[in-house]
């Protein structure tokens, strides 16, 4: 008997078949496969641009060109304020949220067959964060499109401040606090890890040669995510443990803080030309990676 998340799937399909008979402009659509397959290919392309964004800002703040380290969020808002702002701001939008929906044909319904073991399901769970972290920079995308972004860098200092002191006035909040802090921490470990220990050209439908061309870009990408995230965790923990949300900080800001000191320029640098890498193999993952939508809508 088949499961309900077969028939679902297999009603939109039939769906899609009907709608192509009887209407002459959705007939040259293609399946509903090949739809979702560009989805995922459109997500991944949408991801590379913001990486390398937030790269190329990175690094030109780090050899004092202009501006200073800037986090995704700060990447459009600074490109909201470019000519054309608003088709920007759609574009990237409308492209993060298909990376949203892929994110969740991965860790919902096992786009990559994962399985159900411990190792599966922790990717999934990786996968299913990294799609509400993509979620909310789609929204910010839509925000800045609506309304042009009026906020500093201190304003987004602030903010964290702000829902820091949120979290320590509950009960337990500084050691919530902390534990946030400890996640993010972990976080940025195991993203480093998985620089040396994944095969990022599993999924690659290209050749060997290609492959071990562009696996250093991954490499070089998950290694400067993971550090990127250690600054911010470290501060976040020390706030929990003196309770003073004042010590929290914003993602650029804590970069800000790594390049004062010493040979700090030159590790933001790096870690700069390591987010570029990632946006570059972002690209690549659009144009080779094998997009395999699930077969039926099961989770399990």
């Amino acid at each position: 008997m088949p499961s309900p998340f077969t028939s679902l799937r297999s009603r939109l399909a039939r769906a899609g078949d009907f709608g192509r008979r009887k209407s002459s402009a959705l007939r040259g659509l293609p399946p509903l496969h090949d739809l979702l397959e560009l989805t995922a290919r459109v997500g991944y392309g949408a991801r590379g641009f913001v990486y390398l964004s937030v790269g190329l800002l990175t690094l030109l703040g780090a050899v004092d060109f202009a501006g200073d380290a800037v986090s995704a969020r700060g990447a459009l808002a600074w490109l909201a304020d470019t000519p054309f702002g608003r088709l920007w701001m759609m574009a990237v939008g409308i492209g993060l949220c298909a990376f949203v929906m892929w994110r969740v044909l991965q860790s919902v319904f096992d786009a990559d067959h994962q399985g159900t073991s411990l190792e599966g399901l922790s990717q999934r769970m990786a996968q299913a964060f990294s799609g509400s972290s993509y979620a909310i920079l789609a929204f910010t995308a839509f925000h800045f499109m609506a309304r042009k972004p009026e906020t500093t860098k201190a304003a987004d200092v602030e903010a964290s401040r702000e829902r820091a002191q949120t979290v320590m006035s509950l009960p337990l909040g500084d050691e919530i606090l902390m534990a946030a802090g400890a996640a993010l921490f972990t976080l940025g470990l195991v993203t480093i890890r998985r620089a040396w220990h994944e095969d990022f050209t599993e999924y690659l439908a290209c050749s060997a040669k290609t492959s071990r061309r562009v696996a250093p870009l991954a490499r070089a990408g998950y290694v400067a995510r993971g550090l990127a995230y250690l600054p911010l965790a470290i501060l976040i923990i020390l706030a929990g443990w003196n309770s003073r949300s004042s010590q929290v900080s914003s993602f650029g800001s804590a970069l800000d803080a790594v390049e004062r000191q010493p040979g700090g320029a030159w590790v933001l640098a790096a870690a700069a030309l390591g987010f570029m890498a990632f946006g570059v193999f972002s690209f690549i993952e659009a144009r080779f990676r094998r997009i395999r939508p699930p077969r039926d809508l099961n989770p399990l």
